[in-house]
C-alpha cells in the first residue's frame, strides 16, 4: 500500500498536558492574530488519557494562564487540598509527623488540587478540538522524518498489522507521514523519539545526566468513614533504606477514593531490590493501611519520571522542532510536580512557533527564541531555585539532604550560593549481586499487597496479538551471560509488570520477554545495567488503558 502523507503547520507528538497545552495555545494565538493554523496531535494511547499516570496534586498556575475561566469551562479540578501531612517512617510500624517548619516550603500545597490528570487531559483535548485541532488517538509516532538539511520534517506513525516476524498480516495498514513546518515532541518521560533527538542534536551537551525514578499509583475505593477529602499525605523513610531515595504518598480524592503510591529513585544500588515489592510493603505501614482497611483496589499503574531538574535540562529547541514537558525533563522534583511545568513549556513553545510563522517563517529553523522565552518565564526561576534539591539528596542522603533543602528553600528561597551536581548515571549504580544483601519479600496477602499479574490486569493493558516485540535487545545473549551472572538479572525485579522473567528448564535457563504485559513505564530502557534494552512504540492503541489515573 502507498503510504499516505499529510501536511500541517504544527504536528504535536503526545496528548499529555504539555502537548495539549501547546495545541490550545497555538489556536488561541492564531485566533488573536487572525491566522489560520493546521495543527494535529498524535497519541499512542487508545484514547486521550489512556496512558496518563500522575499522582496528582496539581498546581493550577499555568492553567490559570492558559484558561483563566477554566472553572466556568468545567475543568475537572474538584478537590482542593485541605490538609498537608508529612511523615518520616522510622520503621515498619513507627512514624514521626514533621512540623511545618521542618518541611521545605515547596512541599506545601495550599491552593492546589487533587486531580486525575487523565481526566484533565481529556478536558484539555475537548478545548483543543473545539478550537480546530485534529487529535489522532491510537497512532504511535514511530520515527522522526528529517529534511535533506537534517532538520526535523515531521513524524511517521507506526505500521499496523505486522506480525512478530515482520510480515504483513491481512489487517496491515502502513503508517502515515505527518509533515509539518514545526514538530513538538511531548512524549513524556524518556520518550523514544526524544531520546533519539537529544543524541542526534547533542542537546544535553554540558549538562548533568538525566536522573529518573519509578512512580507507582493505585486507586482505592475506601470506607466513607475513613475518607478525608482533600487530605494530602507524603512520607519518607521505610520501607526504603537510607541509601535508597524515594518516598510515598496518599491523596484523598473525591468520591471516597484515595490515590496511594510510591516513587523510588532509579539510582538504587542493590540489584536484589524490587521497586514493585517495596511499594506493596509500603501499604502495610499503619499510617497508610488505616485508610485502606476494608477498601478495594480498583486501578494500578507505574511510570518512570525524570527527576534531574534544572541541571539536567537539555536544550529544548532544534532545527524544525521543540521538545516540551517531561520529554525534556521539566518536572520540579522539589515539589514532586511536573504538570504545571509541562503546561507552561507547551505554552512557551506555542508562543515561539506562532511568532515565527506569523513573520513568514516556512519552518525547519532552530527556534532559539524558545530558550530566551523560557529564561524570561517564571518557570526558569522555579526550576533554577530548586536546582540543588535532587543533587543534595543524592550527596548527603535523605535526612541531611532534606535538612539542607529545608534551609535553602524556607530561608533563602533556593538562592544559597551552591551548585551541587550529580554526574553519575542511574544504570551504573548497581553493585554486583554477590556484594549486595538479598531482600526477602513476603508473599502478597491479597488484601493490601498483590502480585504483578493481578496488578497489570487492573491497568487494562492490551497489545495486539502476534505483533513485533517493542522491547529491542541490542544483544540477545547479554541478559544471561552478563546481567544474570553479574546482577542476578535485575530486569525480573525492576519491571513493575512482569515483562521480563527467567524461565528454568532442563535445557538451561532462558530470558523471556512478555511484551504483552508492558505498561509503557520505560524503566527497562533506563535501569538495564548493560543498556541493552531499547523501548520503542508498539502498535498504536496498545498498552494500558487507565480510566481515571
Amino acid at each position: 500500500m502507498e503510504r499516505e502523507s499529510m501536511e500541517f503547520d504544527v504536528v504535536i507528538v503526545g496528548a499529555g498536558p504539555s502537548g495539549l497545552a501547546t495545541a490550545c495555545r497555538l489556536m488561541q494565538l492564531a485566533q488573536e492574530k487572525d491566522q489560520e493554523l493546521m495543527v494535529c496531535v498524535v497519541e499512542k494511547g487508545s484514547e486521550v488519557g489512556a496512558h496518563i499516570l500522575s499522582g496528582a496534586v496539581f498546581e493550577p498556575r499555568s492553567l490559570n494562564e492558559l484558561f483563566p475561566d477554566w472553572k466556568d469551562k468545567g475543568a475537572p479540578l474538584n478537590t482542593p487540598v485541605k490538609g498537608d501531612d508529612i511523615y518520616f517512617f522510622n520503621g515498619e510500624d513507627k512514624s514521626t509527623k514533621l512540623p511545618g517548619f521542618a518541611v521545605p516550603k515547596t512541599m506545601h500545597n495550599e491552593g492546589n488540587y487533587i486531580v486525575s490528570m487523565g481526566n484533565v487531559c481529556r478536558w484539555l483535548a475537548e478545548q483543543a478540538e473545539e478550537m480546530g485541532v485534529e487529535i489522532f488517538p491510537g497512532f504511535a509516532a514511530q520515527e522522526v522524518i528529517y529534511n535533506e538539511d537534517g532538520s526535523v520534517a515531521g513524524i511517521l506513525t507506526g505500521d499496523m498489522g505486522v506480525d512478530e516476524n515482520g510480515n504483513e498480516k491481512d489487517s496491515y495498514m502502513p503508517g502515515m507521514e505527518l509533515r509539518a513546518k514545526y514538530t513538538v515532541f511531548a512524549e513524556g518521560c524518556r520518550g523514544h523519539l526524544g531520546k533519539e533527538l537529544i543524541a542526534k542534536f547533542n542537546l544535553d551537551e554540558g549538562k548533568s545526566p538525566q536522573h529518573y525514578g519509578i512512580g507507582f499509583k493505585e486507586i482505592w475505593d475506601i470506607d466513607p468513614e475513613l475518607h478525608q477529602e482533600g487530605l494530602v499525605v507524603h512520607t519518607a523513610g521505610w520501607p526504603l533504606d537510607s541509601k535508597t531515595g524515594g518516598g510515598g504518598y496518599l491523596y484523598h480524592a473525591e468520591n471516597n477514593q484515595v490515590f496511594v503510591g510510591m516513587i523510588i529513585d532509579l539510582n538504587y544500588s542493590n540489584p536484589h531490590l524490587s521497586p514493585f515489592e517495596e511499594f506493596q510493603r509500603y501499604k502495610h505501614h499503619p499510617t497508610i493501611s488505616q485508610y485502606l482497611k476494608g477498601g478495594k483496589r480498583v486501578s494500578y499503574g507505574a511510570r518512570a519520571l525524570a527527576k534531574g531538574g534544572f541541571n539536567s535540562l537539555p536544550k529544548q529547541s532544534m532545527p524544525g522542532a521543540i521538545m516540551v514537558g517531561c520529554d525534556a525533563g521539566t518536572i520540579n522534583f522539589a515539589k514532586i510536580k511536573g504538570n504545571h511545568t509541562a503546561i507552561k513549556t507547551g505554552m512557551l513553545a506555542a508562543e515561539t512557533i506562532v511568532d515565527a510563522l506569523v513573520s513568514g517563517d516556512e519552518g525547519g529553523k532552530d527556534l532559539t527564541t524558545y530558550e530566551a522565552n523560557f529564561k524570561a518565564s517564571w518557570l526558569y526561576d522555579e526550576l533554577y531555585n530548586t536546582r540543588n534539591f535532587g543533587p543534595a539528596m543524592h550527596k548527603f542522603g535523605t535526612f541531611f539532604g532534606g535538612a539542607y533543602n529545608t534551609i535553602d528553600q524556607n530561608f533563602f528561597g533556593g538562592k544559597l550560593p551552591f551548585n551541587f551536581k550529580d554526574e553519575s548515571l542511574d544504570h551504573e549504580q548497581l553493585k554486583l549481586a554477590s556484594e549486595a544483601p538479598v531482600i526477602q519479600y513476603a508473599k502478597p496477602d491479597g488484601v493490601l499487597s498483590f502480585d504483578r499479574l493481578s496488578s497489570v490486569f487492573l491497568s487494562n493493558t492490551n497489545h495486539e496479538e502476534d505483533q513485533r516485540c517493542h522491547l529491542k535487545l541490542a544483544d540477545a545473549t547479554i541478559p544471561m551471560t552478563v546481567n544474570m551472572e553479574k546482577y542476578a538479572e535485575p530486569a525480573q525485579r525492576y519491571c513493575p509488570a512482569g515483562v521480563y522473567e527467567i524461565q528454568e528448564s532442563e535445557e538451561g535457563d532462558k530470558f523471556v520477554i512478555n511484551s504483552q504485559n508492558c505498561i509503557h513505564c520505560k524503566t527497562c530502557d533506563i535501569k538495564d545495567p548493560s543498556q541493552n534494552i531499547t523501548w520503542v512504540t508498539p502498535e498504536g492503541a496498545g498498552g494500558p488503558n487507565y480510566p481515571n489515573m
